[in-house]
């Protein structure tokens, strides 16, 4: 399951979402997340679920790589559904001592799992189709205005960043970790749930050593390399938005638009 997660990982290609400007990536997938919860019925939905599929056409990530990210999730996912199933008053379908499944609470917790899901696409896209320094630059552009009334723009954008690029390594340090302790005879397969959430308890404190030492080679990499913050720092590709991004932009008006006629006259 650990090898399934997706987030924070980088695909490499050559389409038109790769090209786009990434601010124009995060504006839109920020906007993409905010109308989500602006839907509330099917055809809201149905809307919400073509726009996110147009994307991953577009983006040409394999949708199996994509849909690989919901697994570490699921159970996630599962819970908020019967949360919603059984703690919604209304018609009751199915009673059973103090559970009751209402009609409201189907329709709510159908709703939601399905929220949940294109919140995880809508989010893995930006980071699938965008690298790591531009993610950065883009965070860091975004958050430039800030930077009058004294937020570290570029430190906020870095730590982000950062946050987003070890993901991968931190799991990829976890795979290896628990392969170690299975060859000397850890059993983290077999059992219900609550047993394997259990046998994972003793890969905490290797990992903490790990990611510890790996935030501490990074800090005297970047000491080496004189890093000193954002002040006079250059960069090789400069950003500026095209034709793309402003079809994009036309793109991403038409989506939230219609999301909105759609909850007024329906």
């Amino acid at each position: 399951m650990i090898r399934d997660i997706t987030l924070g990982q980088y695909y490499p290609g050559d389409s038109w979402i790769h090209k786009l400007d990434p601010r124009t990536k995060i504006i839109g997938t920020f906007v993409y997340l905010i109308a989500l919860f602006l839907v509330k019925d099917f055809w809201g939905f149905l809307i919400a679920v073509a726009g996110i599929s147009m994307v991953v056409a577009i983006s040409r990530v394999p949708l199996n790589f994509i849909l690989k990210g919901l697994k570490p999730v699921f159970i996630i996912i599962l819970f908020t559904f019967f949360i919603n199933m059984f703690m919604t008053k209304g018609e009751v379908l199915i009673g059973w001592k103090f559970l009751e499944i209402t009609k409201e609470g189907l329709y709510n917790a159908f709703f939601m799992g399905i929220r949940l899901v294109l919140l995880i696409i809508g989010s893995s896209i930006l980071t699938l189709a965008t690298k790591p320094i531009k993610l950065t630059d883009g965070i860091e552009s975004l958050l430039g205005p800030l930077k009058r009334i004294g937020v570290p723009a570029h430190e906020l954008a870095m730590m982000m960043t950062i946050a987003l690029r070890f993901i991968p390594t931190l799991l990829e340090e976890t795979d290896k970790i628990m392969k170690a302790q299975m060859a000397r005879g850890a059993d983290f397969e077999s059992g219900n749930i609550f047993k394997r959430a259990k046998s994972l308890i003793p890969l905490l404190i290797p990992l903490f050593i790990s990611a510890f030492r790996i935030a501490q080679d990074l800090a005297m990499a970047m000491e080496a390399r004189c890093y000193s913050g954002g002040e006079n720092r250059t960069r090789m590709t400069a950003m500026a938005y095209g034709k793309r991004d402003i079809l994009a932009t036309f793109g991403l008006v038409a989506f939230v638009a219609t999301i909105l006629l759609e909850r007024i006259l329906i």
